[in-house]
């Protein structure tokens, strides 16, 4: 009986799959004669009112045509000053069309499903009486905001542009610093309701054929109604979708994701996101900053060793404070311990209780100070801690120390320069904390060892996390926890797995010193 439920129930499960699956494109051929392309055109566009119909005669053949376009999609004055005007209106000996019309660039199409395609991405249809295929002219023109500066990636000394929400744009400005014909392009296309263009853009002569098959294997094997922003093809590529840590780097900056291309990584631009995806990463990557290279190499490693020391101290100083005060107090200096000891004594709940209070609040602050506009965003996240903090500490709800612990595991946490990693250390202060709570500082260990155990099994693209560090690669180290000068860094990085690893010849010039 309980097989006959599963076969049952499994068999639900597939008419319900089935149901949801989006309408077969019509690969119905167009026809030569304009009525019946006509009523094929209004058969597939039913009820849609953005699509703009406009019949009119060829001046050139006298030969019956209609133009077809989404309004908000393409260009008006494209479309009249580079087609009607020319097809309508101008004297002219050429009787084929492309060599009529004045748009950049024209294609033609001989099956509905293909007009379709293109006239949601933007394309102009033409359907001219007496031809069984139909033209497409590129009149693309949706609305686009202005490149601006990044607002989650900061810049002090490097460029101040970003990238938007069309793709063709981020790979121009890609472009204007990898000038390079060696610089390919692979374009595929992801969703059944909503095509989303996905572009794979590597140098060619660098980054290694097996890493770009298996991105473009996963890529392919995507099943989906559509693909809104990069964020959600991260989720479907990734190697280990339950591991918190990011496994890429999504960039909204030219110049991050240019400097990453030419290391010999791969960049995939997805069209309708800001955010690009880089791939292959390591655990090191998510510590560098493009403004590193901008300024003296001393104060850059100054700042990567600051990085990795933020890492620990969101991890662990909370739980380091509760599992010393829970368990091993002998361990705090006699005087240090007096101090705790009288800050926690009007505190009725144990350091885990008092330190989970103190961090939730703190993420719901950030939260809010993220969510409102901005003006109010920093009055409540300012205010918020200030009050709050103490309002708490009087009440005797938490100790002055836990609020001190709390607010340089704040601090620490937001020197961490890329998002998604600062995101993925805060959250893992939990279990930590509770490990702590539990087992006290022998808790704090075996949390420890079980998170560099995951790091260190953990991959990226097949590439492993923990790539430069274990196995060991100390030719990577030139640029991973410190930062040498540019022109010691001769190689290009082994954990992005380049082919050519050259990058530089001698060049650094001899000075008086």
């Amino acid at each position: 009986m309980g097989i006959r439920k599963w076969l049952r129930s499994n068999s639900k499960k597939k008419n319900a799959q089935t149901d949801r699956m989006p309408p077969p494109r019509d690969e119905k051929e167009i026809s030569s004669r304009l009525s019946e392309s006509m009523t094929d055109l209004q058969t597939m566009f039913r009820d849609i009112p953005d699509l703009i119909v406009r019949p009119f005669t060829v001046k050139a053949t006298g030969a019956q045509a209609v133009l077809a376009f989404f309004d908000g999609l393409t260009d008006r004055n494209a479309i009249n000053n580079n087609v009607l005007q020319a097809l309508m209106h101008e004297e002219t000996v050429e009787t084929e069309i492309p060599r009529i019309v004045t748009v950049g660039q024209v294609n033609t199409a001989s099956s509905w499903s293909k007009v379709e395609s293109s006239l949601f991405s933007g394309l102009s249809l033409l359907l001219v009486d007496g031809q069984a295929e139909a033209y497409l002219f590129d009149t693309r023109g949706w609305p686009q905001r202005a490149i601006e500066d990044p607002q989650l990636e900061a810049s002090l000394k490097s460029s101040h542009q970003g990238f938007i929400e069309t793709g063709s744009q981020n790979i121009a400005l890609v472009r204007r610093y990898i000038d390079n014909r060696e610089m390919k392009i692979k374009v595929h296309r992801i969703g059944a309701r909503g095509t989303t263009q996905v572009s794979i853009l590597y140098l060619a002569d660098v980054a290694k054929p097996e890493v770009l098959r298996e991105l473009e294997d996963r890529l392919q094997k995507i099943n989906v109604d559509s693909i809104l922003n990069s964020g959600e093809l991260v989720e479907l590529i990734e190697d280990n979708p339950y591991s918190p840590f990011p496994q890429f780097i999504t960039s909204e900056r030219p110049d991050t994701v240019a400097s990453q291309i030419l290391q010999g990584r791969l960049a995939v631009v997805v069209d309708r996101s800001p955010a690009v995806i880089i791939c292959p990463v390591s655990f090191a990557s998510f510590f560098q900053n493009v403004d590193d290279y901008s300024i003296k190499w001393q104060i850059a490693s100054f700042l990567r060793i600051l990085r990795f020391m933020a890492f620990f101290v969101t991890i662990f100083l909370p739980s380091t404070y509760i599992g010393v005060t829970s368990f091993q107090y002998e361990v705090i200096p006699l005087q240090l311990l007096l101090s705790v000891g009288e800050s926690r004594g009007n505190v009725p709940f144990p350091p885990l209780l008092e330190a989970l209070i103190m961090e939730l609040t703190l993420e719901m602050l950030k939260e809010a100070g993220v969510r409102l506009p901005a003006p109010i965003g920093q009055t409540v996240g300012i205010v918020g801690a200030i009050v709050i903090g103490q309002a708490t500490v009087q009440a005797g709800i938490v100790s002055n120390i836990m609020v001190i612990v709390v607010s340089l595991t704040a601090l620490a946490s937001f020197i961490i320069p890329n998002y998604d990693m600062s995101s993925a250390i805060r959250l893992i202060r939990f279990p930590m904390m509770i490990m702590a709570a539990l087992f006290g500082l022998v808790g704090v260990g075996v949390g420890m060892m079980v998170l560099i155990g995951h790091l260190v099994a953990l991959e990226s693209l097949g590439v492993p996390y923990f790539a430069s560090i274990s196995p060991l690669r100390f030719a990577d180290w030139k640029d991973t926890i410190i930062r040498l000068p540019l022109w010691k860094m001769d190689k290009r990085p082994l954990s992005a797995r380049p082919v050519q690893e050259t990058r530089q010849g001698p060049s650094h010039p001899e000075g008086d010193g």
